[in-house]
């Protein structure tokens, strides 16, 4: 994600819209800001490349730190309006960070109607994904609106990393690769003397092997283009759309469905999709989604911990029970995917391309996408900012050169949806959005509908 940033159409950081029923204390939060700091030492680091990429970047503590630097203040002109905020939230994301500085960076917004506020949060992916910026929140964010105050943490100050002379630079990292390479070929030389020992194991091996080369045809090498006849260009243009579903509606329904929240999720999105394309007189079969499968075993919050799949999902089936059945399969085949158990191998020999191949490689495979779809969870209950309350959060995903990026958050009894929209793509935002709330609306009324008749 670092090297493929090249490209801007490929930018990887992601954001989120925290509404709040009032300006949160600015001190109270630059505490916090600074424990959480001081408990995830990676966001006081930045990046920095080895000696001709032949090795990854590294991880270094920054000197100069200024937590002043990634906590801004700002206003809203009157009238102060949602529409107002979502449009500098996607110029807030847009902005790119500074890559000689930790990748990171909050902004308090004042002004908004009603005396209400808001707080923008920006992170690059190579820091964490979605699920570990939750925990990282966890941090500055308190139970109660007059939560016990905490003292000022004193950071301590980072040296200078030495800086290596030119000999010692190439030497680590030739070093790098020939242990990679030395790795590699032990576990082959291993694997083929098990089996060689144990030649019952050959046939079993044959076919794991063929599966895996199967899985990865279908995951990382895509060759066809992205199926929509109306979401054909890309831009750099972008709109956020927002809108909630409530969440024993939700459960309730996936549920009786005999699925996941998750399948509901994307029910309603392929709903959606195929709804856009019958209005505007393009009916299309079938879109291809990308969805990240989360990893995450432990507790941690820095970090990647997700593998990136691809899946053809239908959305010309109108009828939204139908449909659920269908993407529950779908879904549920896609999570069991070979690749995802090796992608970080495949990563890894990806990275030894150089970086204008790899980011075209990347966007060429990011062009068979249509769209993006996360799935996140939060708190069940009320949280609090710098004593204001939490309203709503509305994530903000990486479009990725696909034509939008729908994530979800639950929060407090309501799924709160971002739509982070390429209007190159999405020509009606608008309409986009008004036809996920009918698709969520419509499987929710459906499956009462179904319960009821079972019950008479």
């Amino acid at each position: 994600m670092w090297n493929v940033e090249k490209d801007p159409h490929l930018d990887p950081s992601f954001a989120s819209v925290t509404l709040l029923d009032r300006t949160p204390d600015l001190e109270r939060l630059r505490r916090r800001l600074l424990r959480m700091v001081q408990r995830i030492p990676r966001l006081r680091q930045r990046v920095v490349p080895t000696l001709g990429r032949l090795a990854p970047p590294e991880w270094q503590g920054d000197p100069d730190f200024d937590v002043d630097y990634h906590l801004r203040h700002l206003a809203l002109p009157a009238p102060g309006t949602r529409r107002q905020l979502f449009d500098l939230a996607t110029r807030f994301l847009q902005d790119p960070l500074d890559r000689t500085r930790p990748l990171w960076a909050f902004v308090v917004v004042e002004g908004l109607e009603d005396g209400r506020a808001a707080l923008l949060q920006k992170m690059h992916h190579t820091i964490t994904d979605g699920e570990g910026g939750i925990r990282m929140s966890e941090q500055f964010i308190d139970l109660t609106r007059d939560a016990p105050d905490i003292e000022e943490v004193a950071l301590d100050s980072e040296a200078p990393p030495s800086r290596p002379t030119l000999l010692d630079a190439a030497a680590d990292t030739l070093g790098h690769t020939w242990r990679r390479t030395l790795g590699v070929a032990l576990r082959g030389v291993t694997g083929a003397a098990d089996l060689v020992s144990h030649p019952t194991r050959l046939r079993t091996a044959s076919a794991e092997i063929g599966e895996t080369a199967a899985s990865m045809l279908r995951q990382v090498a895509v060759t066809d283009r992205a199926h929509s006849p109306l979401w054909t260009e890309r831009s750099l243009r972008r709109r956020l759309e927002v809108l909630d579903v409530p969440f024993d509606d939700a459960h309730r329904t996936a549920k009786a469905l005999g699925g996941s929240l998750n399948d509901f999720f994307v029910s309603g999105a392929a709903g959606a999709a195929g709804a856009y394309h019958r209005r505007l007189g393009a009916p299309v079969a079938s879109l291809r989604m990308a969805m990240p499968v989360s990893t995450r075993v432990d507790g941690s919050a820095g970090g990647n911990a997700f593998v990136p799949t691809r899946v053809v999902i239908p959305v010309d089936i109108e009828d939204p029970i139908e449909r659920f059945a269908a993407i529950h399969q779908l879904l549920d085949r896609t999570k069991r995917e070979r690749v995802i158990g090796v992608i970080d191998q495949v990563a890894g020999l990806a990275n030894l391309l150089p970086t204008s191949v790899l980011a075209r490689f990347t966007l060429d495979q990011a062009r068979t996408i249509d769209f993006t779809t996360s799935n996140l969870r939060a708190a069940p209950f009320d949280l609090f900012i710098g004593g204001a309350l939490i309203e709503a959060t509305y994530p903000l995903g990486p479009v990725s050169n696909t034509a939008f990026n729908l994530t979800m958050m639950s929060y407090r009894g309501t799924l709160n949806m971002g739509v982070h929209i390429d209007t190159g793509a999405v020509t009606r935002p608008e309409l986009l959005r008004d036809c996920l709330v009918e698709a969520y609306a419509e499987l929710i009324a459906a499956t009462r509908q179904a319960a009821a008749a079972d019950i008479v």
